[in-house]
Order: structure tokens, then C-alpha cells, then sequence
């Protein structure tokens, strides 16, 4: 049995989410692209005017043997909000909720287990919606890598990159 699975998740603005699982061991691939809605092959212009359905999400790859799924959810729910609804800060819209798609039983049965402690331990209610994996549209190629492609670009220098130290100091220098 391989131990190569996915993961999708959706929390905001993808680049985010996108640039801090690039920085993890284990995760083989990440695209940035859509899922989640009824419009077939949608576009960024699409996903923005927000009656697509489509979430912008991240789809990874990871070696199960290297990094397993419960330490991706306890990453995933560090970069972003999930008490928000259909918003993550300045980001507004069904199309930057929080979402994760599960891509086995094993996956749905881990998220629960995860949302139900996370709830116990904050007040306002998690709204991440659980959902099984739909098709998955690759977002436009200059969406992939955003952030390490365009580090001074002013959305990723004064919002993304504190997330992404953060994040690194947490985890990424902390995993074996």
C-alpha cells in the first residue's frame, strides 16, 4: 500500500495556505485551485464574483510515512480562523471559507475527532465545513507558488509572510 495520500483545505486566500504546507516535510505537491462548487472548469474571475460554490483551496500530496494526517490538520487550523463564516480577515465571501475535503473514511473520522477537541478548548462555535472531496480545478499557473514567487508583493509582506514565520517556528523547524 502506497503511502502517498492528499489532503485538500481551504482557508482563506490560498496563498497562504499554500505557501506554509510548501515548507513541510513529508508534503510531496501543492496546487493551489477550486473545488467545492457547480461551476465547471472555473477561473479566478469566476471564484472572485463568489456564485461559483467554489472554495479556493489547496490540494497536497503527502507521504503518510513522513508526516501523517493529524499533524496537517493541526497545521492547517493554525493559518487560519475556523470561526469565521465564509471570510478570513479582509477576505470576504463563500469563496474563502473554511472548508476541508476528506478523501477517505479515515480522513472524515479524523476531522471530526480534531474539530470536537479544538471545539472544547475555544468559546465561538467552528463553522469549517466537512465535506468529501469533489473535482479538483488547478487554479491559473501564476496562483501556484505565489508567495515565494512574489515575497514583496504588498498582500504577502504585510499579511502572509508573519503567518508564515509563525508557522515555520511552530512547526516546520519543530518536526523530526
Amino acid at each position: 500500500m502506497t503511502s502517498i495520500k492528499k489532503a485538500t483545505f481551504g482557508g482563506g486566500c490560498f496563498w497562504c495556505i499554500d505557501a506554509a504546507f510548501r515548507r513541510v516535510r513529508g508534503v510531496t505537491s501543492v496546487r493551489s485551485g477550486y473545488t467545492g462548487g457547480h461551476t465547471p472548469e472555473p477561473t479566478y474571475k469566476a471564484i472572485c464574483q463568489g456564485d461559483s460554490g467554489h472554495a479556493e483551496v489547496v490540494e497536497m500530496s503527502f507521504d503518510s510515512a513522513i508526516v501523517n494526517y493529524d499533524t496537517l490538520l493541526a497545521m492547517f487550523f493554525t493559518l487560519h480562523d475556523p470561526t469565521q463564516l465564509n471570510r478570513q480577515g479582509n477576505d470576504i465571501g463563500t469563496q474563502y471559507r473554511s472548508v476541508i475535503y476528506y478523501h477517505d473514511e479515515y480522513q472524515h473520522r479524523t476531522i471530526s475527532d480534531t474539530i470536537t477537541n479544538i471545539q472544547q478548548q475555544i468559546s465561538a462555535p467552528i463553522v469549517t465545513e466537512v465535506s468529501e472531496a469533489q473535482t479538483f480545478y488547478a487554479a491559473e499557473d501564476y496562483h501556484q507558488d505565489y508567495f515565494n514567487e512574489n515575497p514583496n508583493q504588498r498582500y504577502c509582506s504585510m499579511l502572509i509572510a508573519p503567518k508564515i514565520a509563525k508557522f515555520e517556528q511552530r512547526f516546520v523547524n519543530n518536526i523530526d
